[in-house]
């Protein structure tokens, strides 16, 4: 594969461009630009976001409870865990909190939301490169040929088992994709016996599903002696940062929680750096800009920005399903924590005694995350009180903050409303799962090129492995998005034939 030849005026010498472009099993858009160097070796690598929604900007002016409808188009995949947090914020904005059926509910609805999301990423996103393998030809490398691969069983129960997530978050939200549920201090609609009845069916086999997901990546990931090197290997998909997480202590101190608690970060050795309130969010972390991408670069606030790099000094921190399974520890359901038991076990006996820090085994974290969330699903939808109708406070008056908080299945998700009396909404910030993983993402497909590309060797199998490195991440670009320059900068070079400069004409 050849690469194009760039002049670079500063140091007046050539180097070689490689872009992937797009960049592919992902939501939203993206790009990778590697750049190589006079011998064919990596020098610089950036993970691109070229498009931008501006979603905070056109949610000021509205009103406060339009947002959690707004907001839940960012995405077509996780509009379930912006809907949520949205809510969360409105409640605050009206200084309430949902009542108990109410809060039963959403929780209910977001445990379901949670399988929904992490088959899709498993199996459609994520088990092409396992399942198949990374330099399989491209136009097999998807989830059609994982069906052919696995068998139609398989496919059959992940498509019933998504449709029946997808059939729960439906009946308590309101709307299949886009949920309609949410008001000030509770949701819209009770339910009925009878759909509780079908509710526990339903749960029963996600947990069922969930299990047989667990045995799958044991047969196809964890027994693959070829594949768990690439796991384990420390100079690929390996980097020592901070992990964010929510969790719990309602059954046990650092529970894993998705929908309701405060804000755990731990350092490279499991030691706990920090753990706040959702509404102190802006207290603990910040966000950088680089001139290149629309995605904003989140840090620890009281570490400083030092750039992409990993280690104690740097205010770098990951937050996915292998950082809140750092961040935790214990798991509620006895399933999930059988599996997590196991998990740690296992990279206990490759010399591992804190955090887990290899970005592939955010895969596995991910699998015991679904066992969570069916489990739990499945333990709500049994409790006899989720019939009441007590689902709404009353006599509610807007004016002020809410900062609504949840794990999105893609990392820490923050809302931040401010409105007035009228309800009408002055501020707004948002900061999402993806956006947290920015500097991560950047480091991960970095390290790997650098790793893999000799020489001006380059092969598609070879680019596969790093995109590889950003999609354990899950990204979701259309949530992400939120840089806001004001204007698009634009800075225009005309070249002699030579590659000398004639002219540079730039807005800036």
């Amino acid at each position: 594969m050849a690469a194009p030849v760039i002049w670079d005026e500063k140091t007046k010498t050539t180097s070689k461009k490689i872009t992937v472009d797009p960049i592919t099993r992902l939501e939203g858009h993206g790009k990778i630009e590697i750049f190589l160097d006079k011998s064919g070796n990596v020098e610089n690598v950036y993970w691109q976001v070229p498009e931008l929604r501006g979603f905070e900007r056109f949610c000021i002016g509205r009103k406060v409870t339009e947002l959690n409808q707004i907001t839940a188009r960012l995405c077509g995949v996780c509009p379930g865990a912006h809907h949520l947090a949205s809510t969360k914020a409105i409640d605050g904005c009206y200084s309430t909190k949902p009542t108990e059926t109410a809060f039963r509910l959403r929780d209910l609805f977001y445990a379901a939301h949670f399988v929904h999301s992490h088959i899709a990423h498993f199996y459609a996103l994520a088990a092409p490169d396992f399942v198949l393998g990374p330099a399989s030809p491209a136009a097999t490398r998807n989830v059609l040929g994982v069906v052919g691969a696995v068998g139609l069983e398989l496919g059959a129960a992940v498509l019933k088992a998504r449709s029946q997530a997808q059939k729960i978050q439906a009946m308590i939200g309101g709307k299949a994709t886009h949920p309609v549920m949410g008001v000030p201090g509770g949701v819209t609609t009770a339910i009925n016996k009878e759909q509780q009845k079908d509710i526990i069916s339903m749960a029963e086999n996600l947990v069922d599903f969930s299990k047989t997901s667990l045995q799958v990546l044991k047969d196809v990931v964890l027994a693959n002696n070829d594949y768990m090197d690439i796991i384990k290997n420390p100079d690929l998909y390996y980097h020592e940062t901070y992990y964010m997480g929510m969790v719990s202590d309602k059954k046990g101190k650092n529970q894993l929680e998705f929908h309701d608690g405060p804000i755990r970060v731990v350092d490279q050795k499991g030691g706990e750096f920090a753990k706040y309130a959702a509404f102190d969010y802006l207290d603990n972390i910040a966000e950088a800009v680089e001139p290149w991408s629309y995605e904003k670069f989140p840090y620890l606030k009281k570490l400083g920005y030092k750039g992409l790099v990993d280690g104690p000094d740097s205010g770098i921190y990951r937050a996915t399903p292998l950082s809140r399974l750092n961040a935790c520890d214990s798991i509620s359901t006895p399933i999930a924590q059988a599996a997590f038991e196991e998990y740690r076990e296992t990279f206990k006996s490759l010399g591992v005694t804190g955090p887990i820090h290899h970005t592939l085994a955010t895969h596995w974290a991910r699998i015991i995350e679904m066992i969570y969330a069916a489990e739990h699903c499945l333990e709500i939808a049994q409790d006899k009180d989720l019939t009441n109708s007590d689902i709404k406070q009353k006599d509610l008056t807007p004016g002020g903050r809410g900062v609504g908080c949840v794990e999105a299945p893609r990392g820490t998700l923050t809302h931040d409303y401010t409105c007035d009396e009228n309800g009408i909404v002055t501020a707004c910030n948002l900061v999402v799962g993806t956006t947290n993983n920015n500097g991560p993402m950047n480091m991960s497909v970095a390290k790997v090129a650098k790793a893999l590309i000799k020489n001006g060797e380059i092969s598609p199998g070879l680019l596969n492995m790093v995109e590889m490195a950003f999609r354990a991440y899950d990204p979701c670009n259309s949530c992400a998005t939120h840089s806001l320059p004001g204007q698009m900068p634009l800075t225009v070079t005309v070249r002699n034939v030579d590659g000398s400069v004639y002219d540079v004409v730039s807005r800036k």
